[in-house]
């Protein structure tokens, strides 16, 4: 059978069964809809929070971006890994003692203030908005390669099947939902990774076989990576593995790359309301636990599939005819994402460092000499002659393998599966802002169960066509959009989180003084270096770490304004107080 009929039936299975789950999970109160009752076992909820954290970023782009930047693409692999241990150690058990639905709620009762409330849910509609555009986007494109319809069909298809089982089941049907497509997700990225390193090292575990030697073809005997430096230098490219090298960022910006996602991750609201889902302290410390034993399976095996993807694509298409080049060339070809224009005129892929030309492919409509698609694009001086978006290469990696068809499709599903568990928990954490603390904490505290449902429901269908809006005209490639979410969470929330828990003498005035500034300063340097073309401008950090200089503003403002003002009343220190004991938390309330 083809890709396409293979797609069609694992696809198709794995969406029946999310559907069924989110069916059989249907609710009908605010608790069920907001921490799935409070009752979801550790090792349950350990998956569906590796679900939810691992997204289109982590299955899609995060392989993609080492395959392409090879050593400093690992800040994102050190970044989110470094920041779940953090949450799980600094964050998780105290606020699920704390026992409240959101961290909205969290903010609001312990700086005992609306007007932080708000402010922090207008931060966490932000970041979560950010973040489910990049997923999105990376529905689009698995749709767009494996189901071969436009990119921007696909993110419209993905955007009625998330509503469908986020608005009818709220957190229960999506902790379930989650659980299944852990499972999809990680048995399609491992898979691949272990035929292909089988493949290539004879090493069946692709975390050892990415360090060993080749055992055929060209290469063969000499170690994976130093042959990978090797065609790098012989390409114009930096060496694979260099660090802090001629083409590669600065020290200090991939310190604040690492420290922005690590910060981000841990005040990420989506992750962090998972916590309130189990019905103890002692359960949330191990759903953590398992979490990040099922999270470190996938991020231990990316390093490795980036290699494989890097040096089978370079392998397969670099000085190769146009007219010879492999059918998974052209199948990508046609997605737009892939795209060649013939420099020299001689036929030849000619694979170098450098842009081939200016901006993203924009195709004519018409074919060359060689029946390749046209762009009219201005092209570069470079030798470069192709252009390849960096999301393509895990899915990509089996037809560049040529493995089965059915593992094609596979990964097509777990990487629906990816983009769809963190969208659909960020759908929620959007629809609780507005619904539960904007409508009822602070608006109307009469309203009713059915109101409050109904009213969810909507927001996550206004979040979901916003969320499409910005995957059909994303602002950059899938992690580079996501990891704009994690310096949003990171200068907003960490801090005052934080010192929430940690300190009785940070008062309302800090945390709003501090969550103020910290993300204006945040948005203000990303929209200055992403959209209108300045360049960065603050001892050379990029926007994707300006995150981690948000935050330490952030900090030194709410301890700043806290000292000149007055301290916290006594019933909020002795709660903060409580809150550290980490024992005998309640079921999660909205008092």
């Amino acid at each position: 059978m083809s890709i396409l009929v293979w797609t069609y039936i694992i696809v198709g299975a794995t969406f029946a069964l999310y559907m069924s789950i989110a069916w059989m999970s249907r609710v009908k109160d605010t608790k069920g809809f907001y921490v799935a009752g409070g009752g979801v076992p550790p090792l349950a909820n350990g998956m569906a929070t590796a679900a939810d954290w691992m997204s289109a970023a982590s299955f899609i782009s995060m392989a993609g971006i080492i395959s392409f930047a090879g050593y400093g693409g690992a800040v994102y692999l050190m970044g989110w890994t470094g920041g779940f241990v953090l949450l799980a150690l600094c964050l998780a058990p105290y606020l699920r003692k704390f026992g409240k639905f959101t961290v909205p709620d969290f903010v609001g009762d312990r700086y005992y203030s609306n007007t932080a409330r708000i402010v922090a849910l207008v931060c966490a509609i932000f970041a979560s908005l950010t973040y489910v555009a990049g997923q999105m986007r990376g529905v689009g494109i698995v749709f767009s390669r494996f189901l071969e319809v436009d990119v921007n069909t696909g993110v419209i298809i993905g955007m009625a099947i998330v509503f469908f089982y986020a608005g009818l089941g709220g957190m229960k049907g999506i902790t379930w939902t989650q659980v299944a497509q852990y499972c999809v997700l990680i048995l399609a990225f491992l898979i691949p990774a272990v035929a292909i390193s089988m493949k290539i090292t004879g090493n069946p575990i692709p975390q050892l076989g990415f360090g060993s030697a080749i055992t055929e073809g060209p290469h063969a005997g000499r170690f994976l990576l130093e042959t990978l430096d090797h065609l790098h230098r012989d390409l114009g490219f930096s060496e694979y593995t260099s660090a802090f090298g001629a083409g590669n960022k600065s020290m200090l910006d991939v310190l604040a790359i690492t420290m922005a996602l690590m910060v981000g991750t841990a005040g990420l609201p989506h992750v962090i309301v998972r916590f309130y889902t189990v019905p103890t302290v002692r359960g949330a410390r191990w759903s953590a636990g398992w979490a990040l034993l099922f999270i470190a399976i996938l991020y231990t095996a990316a390093p490795a599939v980036s290699v494989f993807a890097r040096y089978n694509m370079i392998e397969s298409i670099s000085g190769v005819a146009y007219e010879q080049a492999p059918s998974w060339f052209k199948n990508w070809e046609k997605t737009g994402l892939l795209a060649w224009v013939d420099k020299t005129g001689d036929g030849i892929i000619q694979y170098r460092a450098g842009e081939a030309f200016k901006g993203k492919p924009e195709f004519i409509g018409e074919v060359g000499d060689w029946g390749q698609r046209m762009v009219k694009n201005p092209p570069t001086d470079t030798p470069n002659e192709l252009y390849v978006d960096a999301d393509i290469m895990v899915l990509a990696n089996p037809e560049i393998a040529n493995l089965p068809a059915w593992v094609v499709a596979l990964i097509a599903a777990g990487a629906l599966a990816a983009a769809l568990s963190t969208a659909s928990g960020l759908l929620l954490v959007i629809a609780s802002s507005i619904s539960h603390d904007l409508y009822y904490r602070v608006i109307n505290r009469k309203a009713t169960e059915r109101q409050r449902l109904r009213l969810g429901r909507i927001m996550i269908g206004i979040a979901v066509v916003i969320a499409g809006y910005f995957g059909i005209n994303p602002p950059g490639f899938v992690a580079q959009v996501v990891a704009l979410a994690f310096g949003l969470a990171a200068s907003s929330f960490f801090p005052i989180l934080i010192l929430g828990i940690f300190s009785k003498r940070v008062n309302r005035e800090g945390a709003i003084a501090g969550m103020l500034s910290g993300i204006g300063f945040t948005i203000f340097y990303i929209v200055q270096t992403k959209f209108l073309g300045v360049a960065p401008w603050f001892m050379g950090i990029s926007p994707e770490g300006i995150g981690a200089v948000g935050m330490l503003i952030n900090f030194a403002v709410t301890f700043a304004v806290s000292h000149v003002t007055p301290p916290p009343p006594q019933e909020i220190r002795d709660l903060v107080e409580s809150v550290r004991t980490p024992r005998g938390a309640g079921a999660a309330v909205d008092h």
